[in-house]
């Protein structure tokens, strides 16, 4: 169903809790316009795993006196955005009356649940243990387990996942031959084989965050009789899921001979016959598997937004719509992890050349390979 994004930043710099009060502000100006928040995003300097687990649970706090129990999903994650700001925030609307809207709670977890004519939505973000900082794969394992139980408990299931946020802590932290990242492939593919039968993946993105852990987010979706859900590939790229074993790092952490790769699908076309939405996963600058433009970030983000345009061309998209055509493609949003403060005026020098008028979030984060820079995902509208 569509959703209205903000990219919100403080109106003065001040500690990480006074700036995002600062940008509630803005989200419940924006509430009484008309729309109703479903999903707030707050990504945070912060200097260790304690302070992240403490200003959560008082922004849940805030969040929910501000809410009641149409609490938004709320996610804080220890991704800086540019200097110099401590906090920046995304949010996500609905039209008031476009959904009918239920927040719920799982431990302590607000998520919310959309319904219309197009389907069941299930919204749900800081699915994480907060345990487990110095151990990926029991962090992997507790983030997974509390995303299963959030699904069952709204009756549905991981086949429902359409679009996953994967945040890493030191996602490229090697010890003893064993990556962060790649533990939690291993992890993904495990509970994938567990609770999915589908052989279409969600979209995803897998990027890192400072201080360890892992959290997810999620949206899940039950679409209606007349909606389909329909995986789309980049021509020019390989298939995550499809990747060699010479592009994975470290070894499979429960000492098998192949590392599972990746699993997720370039993007994800929802679509009725009304317009349609695109899921484009976190995207960047690869070339059928390889990294391209090493150590040189404007390249880097040319080749990535050239891989978001072939994937979302609407000449190749349009044939996969319940009414095949040419529809027009709006990006309702962009969010930009970038590797390295220095690098931000440069890539947001681009993207505001390429995306004029959409609200893009700038946050810095590691990618998943040590060669890449940037790495871009978003949605759009087909119509």
């Amino acid at each position: 169903m569509a959703k209205t994004y903000y990219a919100i930043l403080p109106s003065t710099p001040g500690s990480v809790e006074e700036e995002f009060k600062q940008s509630l502000d803005q989200i419940l100006k924006i509430a009484n316009s008309g729309l109703s928040p479903v999903r707030i995003n707050i990504f945070a300097a912060l200097p260790d795993f304690a302070s992240l687990i403490t200003l959560r649970e008082k922004i849940i706090e805030i969040c929910t006196g501000s809410f009641g129990s149409s609490c938004p999903a709320v996610t804080l994650t220890a991704q800086p955005p540019e200097k110099p700001w401590k906090a920046a925030v995304e949010a996500v609307f609905i039209k008031n009356g476009s959904a009918s809207v239920r927040g719920g709670n799982y431990n302590k977890i607000p998520y919310m649940v959309l319904e219309s004519s197009a389907g069941r939505e299930l919204l749900a973000g800081g699915l994480s243990s907060y345990m487990f900082p110095d151990n990926t794969r029991a962090a992997a394992e507790a983030a997974f387990d509390t995303v299963i139980q959030v699904l069952e408990k709204e009756k549905m299931s991981a086949n429902d996942i359409v679009r996953q946020w994967n945040y890493i802590g030191n996602i490229l932290q090697m010890k003893n031959n064993f990556q962060n990242y790649q533990i939690f492939n291993e992890v993904r593919s495990e509970y994938y084989q567990r609770y999915r039968t589908l052989e279409r993946y969600p979209a995803a993105t897998g990027v890192g965050m400072n201080h360890g852990g892992v959290i997810i987010d999620i949206s899940a979706f039950q679409p209606a009789a007349s909606v389909s859900l329909i995986a789309v590939k980049n021509p020019g790229q390989i298939n995550a899921y499809e990747y060699g074993q010479q592009v994975l790092k470290g070894f499979s952490d429960k000492g098998k001979d192949v590392r599972n790769p990746p699993q997720f699908e370039r993007g994800l076309l929802i679509t009725g016959k009304g317009s349609s939405v695109f899921l484009i996963s976190g995207t960047a600058s690869i070339t059928g598997q390889e990294t391209v433009g090493t150590g040189d970030v404007e390249k880097q983000t040319i080749v990535t937004i050239e891989n978001i345009s072939v994937l979302s061309d609407p000449s190749r998209v349009g044939q996969l719509m319940e009414n095949p055509g040419l529809p027009s493609k709006k990006y309702g949003f962009l969010r930009v992890y970038v590797k390295k403060q220095n690098d931000f005026a440069t890539v947001r020098r681009i993207c505001e050349k390429y995306f004029p008028d959409v609200p893009v979030s700038y946050i810095e984060a590691d990618i998943c390979r040590d060669d890449l820079l940037v790495e871009i995902e978003g949605e759009a509208e087909m119509e």
